[in-house]
């Protein structure tokens, strides 16, 4: 029976993903000759036309790298990919929870070569042909080495402490796993600005006073306890541009891509950092992490008793081990196919966020000016080549932001 869900789920995921990705191309490319009339004397049509072109490009590659992850994951599960994955490191390993782990290991280390080719090709190729990238390859093989070594470091004590919770800890040790999966989030999060970032890029303290001086009155205004004003060299990675806020407590600091510092102008930054600052005064940040845990608990939930069955493994084109734990594999199965089961739960996601998008900008309305807000919108989705005409279905379906025109509209209006 989940075989033939599966089966369905995985199917229907990929047909309405592959819809929308067409409805997406046709559209922009249909309102590509024309700049939108309310974007008419702020960008030029030779912009717009990137964006139309940088779009359908993106979407075209995420097409055929949908098709290829959906054939990996088949051939792994129902063609029995992992099983023989699992007989060769039970080949070479005895112990069982060395085993569980080594397979973990292994699957993530050849989905990560599987998917390579594409990251080296949207980096080199595709962001390069429209002129955002920066990243060298030799920067490039180093960010994949740091992120694989804070991997072992952090990842693997995490992954076997799970393992071992399924072993040990009874009936339950799901709900002790997402106790020590949610302590575990909690302290990256504590730890990122002052650790974990700063393995992968400089941050250097604003320099502008005067910049940093009206940041500070717009943070006191907003309540918000900040122990820093850092800028971060995003321009050796690529063009686009950004800022955010990150930590907790009196580790709160506020970070700026360079790229951004050097497109928008004060009275503009103060707008997009006031729009940040709404995300922190309505808690969106704070709403989301407790959502995510809560979502943890059902899903470790559900883990606990499905990984029980032996349905679960079979069905999934697995034989289970008869001389030893098969956790690790319960892991790799469920974590595999949940997607394909939660794809449907995307639009109601987007729209969760699209709307803390809304509450945020009217925040920013009432700590800057929407004007300065709708300037600096235009020049960041100018700058990043976004699409000023994306398909309403698409754009409904996955957005996490309003489109541009929509939200311009809004702040004009408030």
């Amino acid at each position: 029976m989940l075989t033939l869900l599966f089966v369905v789920f995985l199917l229907g995921m990929v047909g309405v993903r592959l819809w929308l990705a067409n409805r997406q191309i046709r559209h922009v490319l249909s309102h590509r000759a024309e700049v939108p009339a309310e974007f008419a004397t702020r960008i030029g049509l030779e912009s717009h036309q990137k964006a139309a072109d940088y779009t359908t490009a993106r979407v075209r590659l995420g097409m055929f790298e949908l098709v290829f992850d959906a054939a990996v994951l088949v051939g792994l599960t129902l063609l029995g990919g992992l099983q023989i994955l699992d007989l060769w490191v039970s080949s070479l390993v005895t112990h069982d929870l060395l085993r569980q782990v080594l397979l973990i290991v292994v699957v993530s280390v050849l989905l990560g070569v599987i998917g390579l080719p594409f990251s080296i090709y949207r980096q080199f190729k595709l962001e390069a042909k429209f002129g955002f990238n920066r990243m060298t390859p030799g920067l490039f093989v180093g960010d994949m080495l740091k992120g694989l070594l804070l991997g072992l470091v952090l990842g693997l004590p995490l992954l076997a402490a799970v393992l071992w919770l399924m072993a040990e800890a009874g009936t339950y040790w799901w709900l002790w796993a997402w106790g020590l999966w949610s302590g575990f989030n909690l302290l990256v999060l504590f730890i990122f600005p002052t650790w974990i970032a700063p393995f992968f890029n400089k941050f250097t303290p604003l320099t502008d006073e005067t910049l940093a001086s009206s940041i500070r009155s717009l943070a006191d205004r907003c309540g918000f306890a900040l122990n820093g004003l850092f800028v971060m060299d995003g321009s050796k990675r690529s063009a686009h541009g950004n800022a955010y806020f990150t930590g907790f407590g009196k580790a709160r600091r506020i970070v700026f891509f360079d790229t951004l510092l050097a497109r928008l102008t004060p009275d503009e930054i103060i707008a997009v950092l006031a729009h940040e600052l709404g995300h922190f005064k309505h808690k969106h940040i704070l709403k989301r992490i407790v959502f995510s845990f809560a979502g943890a608990l059902i899903f470790f939930a559900i883990l606990g008793w499905i990984a029980q069955q032996s349905w679960f493994y079979t069905d999934l084109g697995v034989i289970p081990q008869l001389g030893g734990r098969n956790d690790g594999m319960a892991l790799l199965l469920f974590f595999m196919v949940i997607p394909v089961f939660t794809f449907a739960l995307t639009p109601l996601f987007s729209w969760f966020s699209r709307k803390d998008e809304f509450q945020a900008d009217q925040f920013a309305t009432q700590q800057s000016s929407a004007e300065q807000l709708v300037s600096a919108l235009v020049k960041l989705v100018d700058d990043n080549a976004s699409t000023l005409t994306p398909d309403p279905i698409h754009s409904a379906f996955y957005d996490s932001h309003p489109p541009a025109s929509i939200r311009i509209r809004h702040l004009l209006a408030s």
